[in-house]
């Protein structure tokens, strides 16, 4: 009995389990239907705009490396890790990712296939935040059982949880955006009114309802295309707004901008904004060390902690980042000078150097 028992096909199981309940962190984890102020909206703002485009873009540009931890080396990397979903290129789910950690304060991607090896995940697809509802244990632990994605519930096994570091600006930083929008609206309409708003006072008979609309849109359509207007004896065209100079809407917007760059935690002068405006760098690669450390780093360290855990990367492997490669990369002679060094000293051999500036090493037969 033992024999044929052996002989038995056993049913291939995950080795790992999947994520743990995700913690509720801040009330922008609650999915809400009727939000202050939605990413749409506050994408028509410029300088939201801007911070978004620096900080997902310039981030979605590293390419992703694994490494071993106890000795730092990079190692063969799983294919998902050069293009997560199969139906995009890795840079577009990457930079949608942190735009998700930016405005919402979490993001998921769904897994949609794994290696039968382990059962760790083999591909993804990032799902927009609009499109997904979290469901909460109903032992009020305060923690997140699993996901309604489109109407479809998905438990924890069948995705992977990000969360940012930093609640979500459209949680955060509602009022600000809300204000900044209000103030481009509000400009919109200034540069669309040929004239400040007013009012037609007329001192004789009353008119009919029909012919003030009347008189109103031949008013507007006339200042459309000729500034001088003509009025008869008996109507007075009165002023009852501050014109946009008077508004102060150039200072208010650069205000807004100064705001938004604090919201987004980006550095005043990347948004144009005239506050604080006066830093200075002493060279470019100091600048986006900067710029890494203060404001990319929170996104950055999300995902790499996220991706290193036991339920997508094995036991003594980490994901990183490989920003030398890419945003952080040195000035090709402050390179060579390094080479130089660790060449001298001894801590590299000619192959190894070689292979640092992206040459072919001796002995491959230049293949």
């Amino acid at each position: 009995m033992g024999i044929f028992s052996r002989a038995e096909s056993k049913p291939n199981k995950p080795t790992v389990e999947a994520q743990y309940a995700p913690q509720v962190l801040a009330n922008n984890y609650i999915y809400s239907y009727a939000p202050t102020i939605d990413r749409a909206s506050a994408l028509e703002i410029p300088s939201v705009v801007r911070a978004r485009n620096l900080i997902c873009g310039t981030i979605a540009s590293m390419p992703l490396e694994l490494y071993r931890k106890s000795t730092g080396e990079e190692i063969g990397k799983p294919v998902w890790m050069d293009q997560p979903a199969i139906n995009q290129p890795r840079a577009v789910t990457i930079a949608y990712t942190v735009d998700s950690l930016l405005f919402y304060g979490w993001s998921v991607w769904l897994i949609k296939s794994r290696y039968q090896e382990d059962g760790r995940p083999a591909s993804y697809e990032w799902i927009p935040n609009s499109r997904v509802t979290p469901q909460y244990s109903s032992d009020y632990q305060n923690l997140v059982e699993g996901y309604l994605i489109d109407g479809t519930f998905y438990s924890n096994d069948d995705v992977v949880t990000f969360q940012s570091l930093n609640d979500g600006i459209l949680t955060t930083g509602a009022r600000v955006l809300r204000g900044a929008l209000d103030l481009e609206i509000a400009s919109t309409l200034a540069a669309a009114t040929p004239m400040p708003t007013g009012y037609i006072k007329n001192t004789g008979a009353d008119l009919d309802p029909k012919e003030v609309q009347g008189l109103l849109a031949a008013w507007k359509s006339a200042r459309l295309n000729r500034s001088t207007a003509y009025l008869t004896s008996t109507l007075e065209y009165n002023v009852a707004q501050f014109s946009p100079k008077d508004m102060l809407y150039n200072e208010a917007k650069q205000d807004y901008a100064t705001q938004i760059a604090r919201l987004c935690n980006v550095d005043a002068f990347y948004l144009s904004a005239d506050a604080n405006n006066s830093m200075t760098y002493s060279n470019l690669l100091d600048s986006r060390k900067q710029f890494v450390s203060l404001s990319l780093q929170p996104f950055i360290t999300a995902i790499e902690d996220r991706l290193s855990m036991n339920d997508v990367t094995a036991n003594g492997n980490e994901v990183r980042f490989d920003l030398d490669k890419s945003f952080l990369r040195a000035n090709p002679m402050d390179e060579l000078l390094v080479i130089e060094k660790m060449l001298s000293l001894g801590l590299i051999d000619i192959n190894q150097a070689m292979e640092m500036t992206d040459l072919t090493p001796n002995g491959n037969g230049g293949m």
